[in-house]
């Protein structure tokens, strides 16, 4: 592209030289002949003028008082009738301009000057102008190779940039180049680098989701179908085979939950349900888990708390917090609900040694882990609660305490036969 940029505008300005400076050396030679006729005629002109005037006041008309009078370069012939010609200077060879005059006594003068001088200044006046034409392509050059660097570089950058994008690299460069229509084409890549961004951020970030909030329900189900497996009684078949369809149900909630947050993290499908209901069913879930590491846990606080929320969500969160307490926690895990104003919150403690000071301001980041874990679980546990309006939030560091925080719902009063239903 730069060598096309710069032969098509030294093709220009040649053009330009060629039909200008044919014109221009046409013009100036006619001018130059025209002037070197006019100056011989002039010159003509002023000794006959001489001649007259002498010959009135009966003056002599000789070549030492002529002499001078004519231009050097040039030859002049004056002649008188009666007498002998005059002649001045050398005879001109070759071509010459010559101009003739009679005076009023008769006389006659006869002006020549050869006509290389005027060849000579038509060289020199040529010479000028192809140096200005020398001078005028050079310049041309330049200016075309700053004009093709100044186009052609940002069009390099810009298939670079667009090169970085399909690679899967979507940084955007955020450069731009002083020219309307490249700095376009750079917005439309830099915006497009960012979307592209945001969609491999998304997908990462719902794969990384997917594998921490898949693992615990899939773990529990294998467990259920080792039970199975393991024993021949009908009644413990069945009743394993419930808790394996409980597993599974919650596994499909947690696939649709983990999609629809993807879709849009705002959607939620918020609910009235009974918080003990949630909370019986993480106990269930989490007792063998922590009776093979010789821990416990329990729960304790106000019961029959109603809360809006959604279910599976909540049931997540608190799947997280328990399974961090039992990574990275110490002794019994306590789960404790209580009230406060028009809301209901779980919280979730341990016996352990709680979180380092280094970490609790950005325990809920996400690749943030005191030990070597994925760091995605509490991060994703605050997002699943605020997807519902609800919010999670470290309580204490040491020992741990992690508080969810969820609007409550308050209890209807049992109708009576002469009272309408009331809600607290």
């Amino acid at each position: 592209m730069r060598r096309r940029l710069i032969q098509s505008t030294l093709a220009v300005v040649l053009v330009v030289i060629a039909v200008f400076g044919v014109s221009l050396v046409l013009v100036e030679s006619r001018t130059i002949s025209n002037s070197a006729q006019e100056r011989v005629d002039s010159e003509a002109v002023r000794l006959v003028g001489i001649v007259d005037s002498r010959l009135l006041g009966h003056e002599d008309v000789t070549t030492e008082i002529l002499r001078d009078q004519v231009t050097q370069d040039r030859h002049a012939v004056i002649t008188v009738p009666g007498r002998a010609p005059i002649e001045i200077g050398t005879p001109p060879h070759g071509d010459v301009i010559t101009a003739k005059e009679r005076g009023e006594g008769g006389e006659t003068v006869v002006v020549q000057e050869p006509r290389s001088t005027v060849t000579r200044e038509v060289g020199r006046t040529l010479l000028i102008i192809g140096l200005v034409a020398l001078l005028a392509v050079v310049a041309a050059v330049l200016l075309a190779i700053r004009q093709a660097n100044r186009l052609a570089s940002p069009l390099t950058d810009l298939a670079e940039t667009a090169e970085r994008l399909g690679s899967g690299d979507p940084r955007p460069r955020h450069k731009r180049y002083g020219v309307p229509e490249l700095d376009r084409v750079a917005d439309v890549l830099d915006a497009s680098a960012e979307r592209i961004g945001r969609l491999l951020t998304a997908e990462r970030r719902l794969a990384a989701d997917a594998s921490h909030q898949l693992r615990t329900p899939l773990t529990a189900l294998s467990m259920r179908l080792e039970e199975i497996t393991l024993t021949d009684d009908p009644d413990t078949v069945k009743e394993e085979a419930t808790i394996a369809l409980t597993q599974v149900e919650r596994l499909t909630d947690v696939v649709e939950r983990l999609l629809t947050n993807a879709r849009d993290p705002r959607t939620g499908s918020a609910v009235s349900f009974d918080l003990d209901e949630v909370i019986q069913q993480q106990l269930a879930e989490w007792r063998p888990a922590y009776r093979s590491a010789g821990r416990a846990i329990v729960s304790s606080g106000k019961r029959h708390l109603r809360a809006v929320g959604t279910p599976g969500a909540v049931a997540q969160v608190l799947a997280a917090l328990i399974e961090n307490s039992l990574m990275h926690g110490g002794g019994t895990v306590a789960l404790r609900t209580r009230v406060t104003g028009n809301q209901a919150v779980i919280e979730v403690t341990d016996e352990g040694p709680g979180v380092p000071a280094d970490l609790g301001a950005r325990i809920f980041e996400r690749t943030i882990s005191g030990r070597n874990s994925t760091g995605i679980g509490l991060a994703v546990a605050r997002d699943l609660a605020e997807a519902d309006g609800g919010r999670l939030e470290m309580l204490q560091a040491q020992p741990p305490v992690f508080g969810l925080f969820l609007s409550r719902t308050p209890p209807a009063k049992r109708s009576t036969p002469d009272q309408e239903p009331t809600v607290r």
